[in-house]
């Protein structure tokens, strides 16, 4: 049973044409019965691309008790459920309360280093790459197996979610956002005589932990988490997983199979 949605957050792109859709979309709510308000909130609408979706949800600190939605006013917009077109239908189905909404796996990761121990939630992907965007060299361990020595210019770890995201620019395969996994998908991997890396991706279920541990003397990284880059020396480990954490996302538009097909074929 959904939860009854009355008051709604506007998240929008700093833009001319967003903020237009914006005060578009705020009038209609308001017409519709919905209250606006910027503190407490059942429902999050991102008005922009894709990164507007990304920033909405972090800024929340990826609430699982909220409501989250796009509405798109930019180019891709793979993660905006709606467009102005069905905007009104959109409403229609807000205030019938017949809405349908999924869990989306939120990717979970800890960087151990000797300094401490850093936390981070991701929608999309995790990037691990040397610091100096040198060749990297680290083991991969999934559930404490051994997967491959890896050795080549970095690692992308996406979630189902992020799989149609920065991991297709890397020949990553698309998976079902209802799925809960995570991708490992390698960045120009290594293969000669001395070095022997996985040239494809890897997919791992729910609940699998990932860990990578970098070669002593290469273990100063670069890890971008959703687009955002962040530095660290000394790293010891990186483990990361989808497990509890899920948001949720309505889902308003066209089957997965048809959005894939509108949004990267037709």
């Amino acid at each position: 049973m959904n939860r009854k949605i009355q008051f709604v957050k506007l998240f929008v792109n700093d833009n001319d044409h967003s903020r237009e859709i914006a005060s578009l979309v705020s009038e209609k709510l308001s017409r519709a019965g919905f209250e606006i308000s910027s503190d407490h909130y059942d429902l999050a609408i991102a008005i922009g691309g894709d990164g507007s979706f990304l920033r909405m949800v972090k800024e929340n600190d990826f609430d699982s008790n909220i409501y989250y939605v796009g509405i798109n006013a930019g180019t891709l917009g793979f993660l905006q459920e709606v467009t102005l077109d069905n905007l009104d239908q959109f409403i229609l189905v807000l205030q019938e309360n017949s809405f349908m909404a999924t869990d989306i796996g939120i990717q979970e990761t800890k960087i151990s280093t000797g300094e401490g121990e850093y936390f981070f939630y991701s929608l999309n992907e995790i990037v691990i790459r040397d610091l100096s965007l040198n060749t990297c060299h680290f083991d991969v361990l999934v559930e404490g197996s051994l997967l491959e020595h890896y050795v080549g210019d970095g690692m992308l770890i996406a979630t189902s979610s992020g799989s149609t995201a920065y991991n297709l620019s890397f020949g990553g395969s698309i998976v079902f956002d209802d799925f809960h996994s995570l991708q490992l998908t390698p960045i120009a991997p290594l293969n000669s005589k001395v070095y022997r890396s996985l040239r494809n991706s890897v997919i791992i279920p729910e609940n699998k932990l990932v860990v990578l541990l970098p070669k002593k003397g290469k273990n100063q990284l670069l890890i971008t988490v959703d687009g955002e880059n962040h530095s660290f020396d000394s790293v010891e480990k990186v483990e990361t997983v989808v497990n509890k954490k899920k948001i949720r996302s309505l889902r308003f538009s066209s089957q997965f199979v048809d959005k894939v097909h509108d949004k990267f074929l037709s």
